[in-house]
């Protein structure tokens, strides 16, 4: 095994022992890695420390020649300076050639942001006079009010929402805890799903989960997708809504009203601070379209 191999795996088991990232990232991480150290091996380059700047544009150029997308050019930056960043922390090398390289402008876009009149209208088109309805509105205004993932939202328990402080509880990526405000509406929503939506599903069968089906069941990540679908129907919104909309909006909104990054990012759940500041883009963004329509010089 030659350092370079070596140098990957000490990073892979950092990503997996103290970072705690979830098998599907660090998978992510190491394909992209094998590919850098395969382009490194095909230029002779046996240590690391000659990995300059040069020659990370030259890779992200061969990857781009080789028909690999601005996206997924965004992410094997990413991928690359986390590795020199983990190289600079233990004095391998003395810089990190990947921190200057720009992003790839198309591989920043955002989808699927929604606007804050959009939001508030999806929020309000649960019908509160069924208990599914209720629950769905509940489900609905949580999802945007702490910025969780699906996944998340699904496994919230009983145990794990305090409505007399206003947070959550929830497990994310790698199993990391993280502790998320949730607002004064989605408590006020919550416990009126407590009240009149939960009990009369369970019909008095027990379940840990916040949220539950007719069946008294946890509701499944492709339950929701529909139920987000049909409630997207019925509010006429023309473009596409998925269930990490709310969580987009969600991190954008806090940005466009002056929250700060690091905030953000913990209430995200984001391990690595460049996941979060692809936000920042898309407020500016949001910003400058602002600023074009209604500045008179604009």
């Amino acid at each position: 095994m030659n350092s370079l191999d070596q140098l990957a795996d000490q990073f892979i088991n950092y990503l997996i022992v103290e970072k705690g990232l979830s098998k599907n990232t660090v998978v992510a991480y190491s394909r992209d890695l094998t590919l850098y150290l395969e382009f490194l091996r095909s230029n002779n380059i046996a240590d690391i420390a000659a990995a300059d700047i040069t020659l990370v544009l030259k890779h992200l150029i061969e990857l781009r020649d080789a028909g690999l997308g601005p996206r997924s050019r965004a992410r094997h930056l990413v991928t690359l300076r986390g590795f020199f960043r983990f190289l600079v922390q233990q004095k391998i090398i003395d810089a990190n050639p990947a921190q200057l390289v720009d992003l790839p402008k198309a591989g920043l876009k955002l989808p699927d942001v929604l606007k804050v009149d959009e939001v508030l209208q999806l929020l309000e088109t649960p019908d509160p006079s069924k208990p599914l309805g209720v629950r769905d509105a509940a489900m609905l205004e949580l999802l945007y009010a702490a910025g969780l993932r699906v996944s998340e939202l699904i496994r919230v328990g009983m145990a794990d929402i305090n409505l007399e402080a206003c947070f959550v509880r929830v497990l994310g990526k790698g199993s990391k805890e993280r502790i998320v405000p949730i607002g004064l509406v989605a408590k006020k929503k919550i416990d009126a799903y407590l009240t009149s939506g939960r009990p009369i599903l369970l019909k008095g069968r027990p379940s840990p989960y916040l949220f539950v089906t007719r069946s008294a069941m946890s509701m499944t990540r492709q339950g929701f997708w529909k139920l987000l679908r049909q409630y997207a129907l019925k509010t006429g919104i023309s473009h596409r809504i998925t269930p990490h909309s709310l969580r987009h909006s969600f991190a954008t909104h806090l940005l466009e009203r002056g929250a700060d990054l690091r905030s953000v990012q913990v209430m995200l759940g984001h391990v690595d601070i460049s996941t979060t500041q692809i936000y920042t883009h898309v407020a500016q963004e949001r910003l400058k379209a602002i600023h074009t329509q209604y500045h008179p010089r604009g």
